[in-house]
């Protein structure tokens, strides 16, 4: 009950009621944010009680396998690679996916998820799944991390905490209950060590099983066709990614600073020559979404800017862009098959390493230009540095293990075939 009770107490937090006229709009917030927390509180308590009678009564099914992600509104990542090479003649496979964390599931989804927690020996997840950090793991069962990007840039879970003083609050003790979790080298098994909790012999450096398809000739090539068939417009034109990670401490408060881009200057640069798509963190997609934050608008620019931010994997994005601008997201390390230009918009380089931390120095990631303000961005995308020996180098440190092969070898690992 130790984790409930962490729940509880960072659920109901401090409240203050004043009595003026002027601070009922933040009262009636509080209110609002309260009664989510509650409800949120009722559900994982439903959810504990059900999991242990389940426990008592049910019995743990080996061949039962749940691919389980509360940010995916649709199935794909590395879950798919696994889902499709397990034999459905050995294996039952359930799938259980949300778009976001925020939305609830119903009555009987979530009492088909308690049973699927209790009774199945595989628990497969490819993010932070609140669900997991309450349930009794099983003598036997398996609850594996697959993540959802490899390599290893910004810190995140316990690395995070240790990164601010030990401040546990700000991280979920359901990584400790994680009995394997793979990475995309050899170098960074410590790093997911440490941002899970767990012994390091609980990693394998498998590779991340998406990245197969950047070593499939084939496929590269139908997934290229794929989306200009679902995009006609991007045909014929060089395209440029922009595809930054989110800033904030948490996810329901992730944002950008939108400000930092001139639109007119880019468009009027480039609008002959590139299409310009934005492409956001599924975190902050959907608060923009949701209205929390504001976008772009992006009406007048007709023909050059797009937001593609609706498709969540990127991978099949980053197939037909000529330049990739990101700053401190993972999507550098698929994008390093790619073999193409990348430009590092850091305005804030300084702020965000101190406040959220990196495993390694930047320098030791970058593998193209950096640029801090709109005429440098504009002057990196018409130099389109290359920086192969960087590349390949980061290929070595950070995807070591991402041979073509790694679907295989994640579920020899976790399936004990050999």
């Amino acid at each position: 009950m130790e984790n409930l009770n962490q729940e509880c107490n960072e659920s109901i937090g401090n409240i203050t009621i004043e009595q003026s006229g002027e601070t009922k709009p933040k009262f009636i917030t509080h209110l609002k944010r309260l009664k989510k927390k509650i409800k949120r509180l009722i559900n994982l308590i439903i959810l504990i009680i059900a999991n242990r009678i389940m426990c008592i009564f049910l019995p743990l099914k080996d061949n039962r396998v749940l691919f389980l992600s509360d940010v995916r509104e649709n199935f794909g990542g590395n879950l798919e690679y696994l889902y499709n090479i397990i034999p459905d003649d050995k294996y039952v496979k359930v799938i259980s996916v949300k778009p976001d964390r925020r939305v609830r599931r119903s009555i009987k989804e979530k009492v088909r998820l308690a049973y699927n927690l209790s009774v199945n020996k595989y628990i497969l997840l490819d993010d932070f799944s609140r669900s997991t950090s309450h349930i009794k793991v099983r003598k036997g069962q398996e609850i594996i991390q697959l993540w959802h990007g490899p390599g290893a840039f910004k810190k995140f879970g316990h690395s995070r905490s240790i990164k601010n003083g030990g401040n546990l609050k700000i991280i979920h003790p359901g990584y400790k209950k994680y009995t394997k979790a793979i990475t995309s080298s050899e170098d960074i098994r410590p790093c997911y060590a440490e941002a899970f909790g767990i012994n390091i012999d609980r990693t394998k450096a498998t590779g991340f099983p998406r990245t197969d398809m950047f070593f499939d000739i084939n496929l590269v090539e139908t997934r290229k066709k794929e989306v200009y068939s679902k995009y006609p417009f991007l045909k014929n034109k060089k395209i440029i990614l922009f595809a930054p990670t989110y800033r904030g401490k948490r996810v329901v408060d992730a944002d950008y600073g939108f400000d930092r881009i001139d639109l007119d200057k880019i468009y009027n640069k480039f609008k002959n020559e590139y299409i310009f798509i934005f492409k956001w963190h599924p975190a902050l997609y959907n608060n923009i979404v949701k209205g929390i934050k504001n976008g772009y608008n992006l009406d007048k620019y007709k023909n050059f800017y797009y937001d593609l931010s609706k498709e969540r994997d990127i991978n099949d994005l980053l197939l037909v862009t000529d330049v990739l601008i990101t700053d401190y997201s993972s999507v550098i390390f698929d994008y390093a098959f790619i073999n193409k230009p990348i430009i590092y918009f850091a305005y804030d380089l300084e702020k965000y390493k101190e406040e959220r931390g990196l495993y390694f120095d930047y320098e030791e990631y970058i593998y193209g230009q950096i640029a801090k303000n709109d005429d440098e961005l504009i002057e990196a995308i018409k130099l389109k540095d290359m920086a192969l020996d960087k590349r390949n180098k980061f290929i070595e440190k950070f995807l070591g293990a991402c041979d073509g092969h790694s679907t295989q070898k994640t579920y020899d690992w976790i399936f004990g075939n050999k």
